[in-house]
């Protein structure tokens, strides 16, 4: 019995995300590889890109209970990102949580986001 694979077959990742145009042979694709995603997803700004890594960034407001008051912060993970997501910096994406891939890295860029 012969099975073939249909052209850009994609996993469900289970994340409601549409998924990569391009087809890659990275095993650490949630889309193409072996990757599963779980936990927590974020959406934020690539602020600087690597080869294989981008630096993810956002921001939120804390609040002061002395002051009354709200203060802006700021969140930065690194995430991995796979060949077939064309990114530059100031892209909007969204990033899920995975298993650790490296000492830094323990997020996934899933989509790029319009």
């Amino acid at each position: 019995m012969l099975i073939v694979m249909a052209k850009n077959k994609v996993r469900n990742i289970g994340i409601d995300a549409k998924p990569p145009q391009k087809e890659c042979d990275d095993q650490k694709c949630p889309w193409h590889g072996s990757l599963k995603v779980r936990g927590r997803v974020f959406a934020g700004k690539v602020v600087s890109k690597g080869e294989k890594t981008v630096a993810v960034e956002w921001d939120y407001f804390h609040k002061v209970p002395k002051y009354e008051r709200f203060e802006r912060r700021r969140s930065r993970v690194y995430a991995y990102l796979p060949q077939c997501i064309d990114v530059i910096e100031g892209d909007k994406v969204r990033i899920a949580e995975c298993r650790p891939l490296s000492k830094t890295k323990k997020f996934v860029v899933i989509e790029k986001v319009k």
